[in-house]
């Protein structure tokens, strides 16, 4: 860890950075409780104090002086460097000032995940609007982690916040997306720990630790949950090991998952009425999050909220495919909603602060000090509020890198879901099909056995952090092959397995669009106390020459452990064999299926390594030692009418007169 001399409120002599075109300073910034969290002040010349103007802040946990891959500006062009990102803000008139965690890169401190962000941020933000160089406004910025620190910051009622673009995080509740979803444990949460843990400042002081992180067999432990105190991968490092067990066993809503770092929602009140702008992507774990997050600031404050939804995989938005998928030129940010995503930072942000015509930056903060950003301007006005990729369309070939070229263009609206789209009910019928009409039938189901200790892999999906055992974006499930962790030779379909429940639509006869909510209402019972129920939503483009099996392409997938079923704050296990209706909800999405697709819904009962696998026992998985195998049942009868529920444009009667 770096040493510094200063005192708390002051900063180290400026140094030059690029022939003197920047200037930083080491900063040390007093946190309530006594610890310094390291921080660098980017600025256009060696006294910001002469000249006080914005600060661009962001706050995170990988190194505020280090390169990150979700920084790509341009797909032509290198992943720019901390100071290159700066030298664009402090060009526009800005001062830029990256902050590292509690407990990572410089700071002091014990790094805990997510739970110690709010106050954190709001101290760093209250600090800087002392500052002779703040002129009062603090705008936030960053993907990831660094989108997470701005809602808990803002959900501490921080003042001088004027304006936040959170890509590709901020919680609205982790318990629903990031650390559980449907009462599940997403296991990304240990595979960050143990990337990071690597990069810790513990790793950094001993290279014992750190050569025993790096030999981690990380498959190895998956196939050896659960995992105790002092027998997991992260047994070596307390701290790390500490927190992601906590996490783990924290299974039910509770003051755990009511922390405002990690609960937007419970929050909002509080958040400052300023511009925000929302970024994610379909195959981000964070879809569900993010969307919240607009809609909720979008109907609670005054100042405007905005949602940018692309098609790719965690802050990859340089980038035109999201696994073995393609979605065309027309598929990044850059070049299509702006020529770069600093230019469309920088541009949003200028019209957040009213500065786009200003000429005296100093004369406009007179009027503006506490840090009520002007809305009026009338670009500001203009700005679709939802900026959305429909992905589809394309020819499904393969393309040169061997991608199936699905294609899709940026489409706008006023909200979120569209205004052209309604709910639409497919019923499930124990022959396979997805229908617009109720069943009539007194008995109808389909039973499969599911046992935990042969789940269904992950295939894609909306995954971050999981490598090596698992990879986000679109794949075709007709073809898992030796990338899949868990799967197993000779590669069959996902759906051919007993366990997955396949259903679809005829082949369409025209296009349907699809862009919206996505959830299935289930009728189930189950021989276990305790069991889960899992959907994926897919795309079924049909045989080409290409791909003369087909592609089966994931769209958004869901879970919901059942013991829930009633209440996440008071589990309640399963009376084996009674018929109980649980709703499964998946991540947001938007697809065009062509005609001669099909519309296609699998069931199960796990999806691992994405989350934890129930073990039928009805004991907390963090605990369980043991499993049973559970025989599960979907009721598709009159009086249990299971059915998949989705936004399609045009509702109900457009979709029938196109399903055949």
């Amino acid at each position: 860890m770096t040493s510094y001399d200063t005192d708390a409120s002051h900063a180290h002599r400026p140094e030059p950075l690029q022939g003197g075109a920047l200037w930083r300073r080491a900063l040390r910034i007093p946190m309530r409780d006594g610890i310094r969290l390291a921080a660098d002040l980017y600025s256009a010349s060696p006294e910001p104090e002469a000249t006080a103007l914005p600060v661009l802040l962001e706050r995170t946990p990988y190194g505020r002086r280090a390169q990150r891959g979700s920084d790509q500006d341009r797909g032509d062009a290198p992943v720019p460097q901390p100071e290159d990102t700066a030298r664009h803000f402090t060009e526009a008139r800005y001062h830029v000032v990256r902050q590292d965690c509690r407990g990572r890169g410089d700071s002091e401190g014990t790094f805990v995940k997510y739970l110690g962000e709010g106050p954190d941020g709001a101290d760093t933000i209250a600090w800087l609007r002392n500052q002779p160089w703040c002129d009062g406004r603090v705008v936030m910025t960053g993907v990831s982690y660094s989108a997470h620190v701005q809602a808990a910051a803002a959900a501490e009622g921080v003042k001088g916040l004027a304006a936040m673009v959170q890509d590709s995080g901020g919680f609205s509740s982790a318990y629903d997306a990031g650390m559980r979803m449907g009462g599940a444990f997403e296991l990304k949460q240990v595979t960050w720990a143990l990337r990071h843990a690597l990069q810790s400042p513990e790793a950094a002081a001993d290279p014992v630790l750190s050569e025993a992180l790096s030999r981690v067999d990380v498959a190895g432990w998956f196939g050896a949950m659960p995992w105790r105190p002092g027998c997991t991968p992260l047994r070596h490092l307390s701290a790390y090991e500490d927190y992601l067990l906590e996490q783990w066993r924290q299974d039910t809503f509770g003051d755990y998952y009511r922390n405002p770092a990690i609960y937007g929602r419970g929050f909002y009140e509080r958040f400052p009425d300023a511009p925000s702008m929302h970024m994610g992507s379909w195959y981000d774990p964070y879809v569900r999050s993010t969307i919240e997050n607009f809609t909720a600031l979008r109907e609670l404050k005054s100042a405007p909220s905005y949602l940018v939804m692309g098609p790719w995989t965690h802050g990859r938005r340089c980038d035109t495919y999201a696994g073995d998928v393609d979605f065309g030129p027309r598929a990044t940010l850059d070049g299509n909603l702006a020529p770069s995503y600093l230019e469309f930072r920088r541009r949003w942000f200028d019209r957040a602060l009213g500065r786009q015509d200003e000429e005296n930056h100093e004369e406009k903060h007179e009027e503006n000090h506490e840090g009520k950003p002007e809305n009026g301007h009338p670009e500001n006005r203009d700005l679709p509020a939802v900026q959305y990729f429909l992905m589809g369309g394309g020819d499904g070939l393969r393309d040169a890198a061997g991608r199936m070229r699905h294609g899709g263009a940026w489409r706008t609206d006023t909200r979120w879901p569209p205004t052209s789209t309604e709910p639409v009910a497919l019923y499930l019928t124990p022959g396979g099909a997805l229908s617009t009409a109720p069943p009539t039938a007194t008995v109808a189901s389909v039973t499969y056995d599911f046992d935990p200790r042969r789940p269904v892999p992950t295939m894609g999906g909306q995954v971050t952090s999981g490598e090596p055992v698992m990879t986000g974006g679109a794949y075709d499930q007709n073809a898992p092959d030796a990338r899949v962790y868990g799967a197993r030779e000779p590669y069959l379909p996902l759906d051919s397995r007993p366990d997955v429940i396949s259903l679809s639509t005829p082949p369409l006869e025209r296009d349907v669009v699809l862009a919206g909510p996505v959830s299935a209402r289930l009728h189930i019972s189950t021989t276990a106390p305790d069991t889960d129920f899992t959907i994926k939503l897919i795309d079924v483009h049909p045989p080409n020459a290409d791909f003369p099996h087909g592609f089966a392409m994931n769209l958004t997938d869901g879970i919901v452990r059942c013991r829930f079923h009633r209440s996440t704050e008071k589990p309640e296990l399963l009376t084996p064999g009674e018929v109980y209706e649980i709703e499964v909800t998946a991540p947001d999405t938007a697809n065009r299926f062509t005609a001669g697709h099909r519309i296609r819904l699998d069931i199960s009962s796990s999806n691992f390594p994405r989350f934890d696998v129930n073990t039928n026992t009805g004991e907390p998985e963090a605990a369980a030692r043991r499993t049973a195998i559970a025989t599960n049942t979907v009721h598709m009868d009159a009086g249990h009418p299971s059915h998949l529920r989705v936004w399609l444009e045009g509702g109900a009667d457009a979709f029938a007169a196109v399903s055949g």
